[in-house]
């Protein structure tokens, strides 16, 4: 491959990525107008629909997940990445243009189902990148997906308050068709035929990373810890939008302010705090810090009262994402070099199911908790009858934190065992477990 055609295939990858996370961070803050205008319903049961889609999202992801890794195995990383990202910009068209919640829910199937390529693009750099450049190629893929993440909510917001809820997504379809054309005149196959493998639905297995907990017993306590932690996580992206339009009544742009700047501080944290403050302290201590800070901080958001507050506490909340390097850097640290892969799929897996579960469990707490009705207060929170008996918007987050306190239960558990009092050291790598 020349450089001219390695740099243009660098140049598709990242946009592919990037285009991803912008389509999840652009539905973000219209999607309750879009639901609310399509089914007639008010922001609580818009609010359930929210989870319904994320959930049907979430599943077809899982169970995609390596069922593309297996094509692109077999057929190629050029067919698999054109068709999901043709099926990706059809998928946004279709919203667009849907005249009701049932079109918007087959359009997300589908999405779901062609977005679990990022393990694709993650094989090409690979393809195309000597080993000792792969870390670096892999981080620009980091930073793309952190990027999407920041200018997603933004154009979102903006086009949804200027031009209405549906044109985000009209925005989103033409930009990855553009970037379908580059990447079919651009990208070309990596994989070699003598590399390719025959496709095997046993392989396929959605489920089968799990095994890697019951090979390492000592992994379950942690893989427990990051399932609930993560499953607390999709409270913010799963409720946001609706908890702030239903408690501050904001309008799209100021939701899509909300989460870029989200996205900006766990920019910072993530990609440069982490390296400071996980050397310093220590894995282990880092990681029960940044789960009592995620504690702090959904408690916090159930009962704040104005911006300022908020701000603030997504700042803060921004701190909690020292956590999951840290689990990562135990466990890694824990098994023998040979099946690092097969663990960092064991924890995406757990990551994947929580993402499956937790959207349609919080948007449903917070229906349940959003009806409005005569207020009346406790201990200075206003309460109001509801579905529930409670008129509280904040309940999901109270859930969510109760949920996180729940993971240091394992947590402990498992620094008791695998991790000695001086984080220097280095733990024994574990031998697996003899599984028939």
């Amino acid at each position: 491959m020349s450089d001219k055609s390695h740099r243009f295939s660098i140049a598709f990858i990242f946009m592919t990525v990037l285009l991803n996370m912008i389509g999840l961070g652009v539905i973000m803050p219209v999607m309750p107008q879009l639901i609310m205008t399509v089914t007639g319903d008010g922001l609580s049961r818009a609010a359930q629909w929210g989870g319904t889609l994320t959930f049907v999202y979430a599943a077809m992801q899982f169970i995609m997940m390596p069922i593309i890794g297996g094509l692109s195995d077999r057929y190629g990383r050029r067919p698999v990445l054109l068709i999901s990202l043709a099926a990706y910009s059809f998928d946004f068209l279709i919203m667009a243009i849907a005249p009701t919640i049932g079109v918007i829910l087959v359009a997300r199937l589908l999405a779901g189902a062609f977005a679990a390529t990022f393990s694709t693009a993650n094989a090409y750099i690979a393809d195309i990148t000597p080993p000792e450049k792969r870390a670096a190629n892999f981080g620009l893929m980091g930073a793309a997906f952190g990027l999407g993440f920041i200018i997603g909510p933004g154009i979102g917001g903006l086009l949804g308050d200027n031009f209405g809820a549906r044109a985000p997504f009209y925005f989103v379809a033409m930009l990855g068709g553009c970037n379908l054309l580059f990447g079919f005149f651009v990208l070309p196959e990596t994989l070699k035929p003598e590399n390719r493998r025959k496709f095997e639905w046993r392989r396929a297995n959605a489920f089968g990373n799990f095994k890697q907990f019951r090979k390492y017993p000592i992994m379950v306590p942690i893989g427990l810890s990051i399932f609930l932690y993560q499953l607390a996580h999709w409270t913010f992206p799963s409720v946001w939008s609706y908890f702030a339009e239903e408690r501050f009544g904001w309008t799209p742009s100021l939701i899509g302010a909300s989460l870029m700047f989200v996205g900006l501080m766990a920019a910072i944290v993530q990609g440069g705090l982490t390296r400071i403050v996980i050397p310093k302290i220590g894995e282990r201590n880092a990681a029960l810090t940044g789960t009592m800070i995620a504690v702090i901080s959904y408690f916090g958001f159930a009962v704040a009262g104005n911006d300022v507050a908020v701000y603030a506490l997504i700042a803060f909340s921004a701190l909690a994402g020292i956590t999951q390097p840290s689990l990562q850097g135990i466990m890694s640290r824990t098994v023998p070099a040979n099946v690092q892969g097969e663990l960092q799929g064991a924890i995406s897996a757990v990551a994947s199911l929580s993402m499956v579960i937790g959207p349609p469990l919080m948007t449903q707490i917070f229906a349940i908790f959003s009806s409005p009705a005569t207020p009346y207060k406790i201990a200075g929170i206003t309460l109001l009858p509801s579905g529930s008996g409670i008129y509280f918007p904040g309940a999901p987050f109270v859930v969510a934190g109760l949920i996180t306190l729940c993971a240091f239960i394992p947590l402990t558990h498992a620094f008791s065992h695998i991790v000695r009092p001086r984080e220097e050291e280095e733990p024994t790598p574990i031998e697996p477990a003899v599984v028939e």
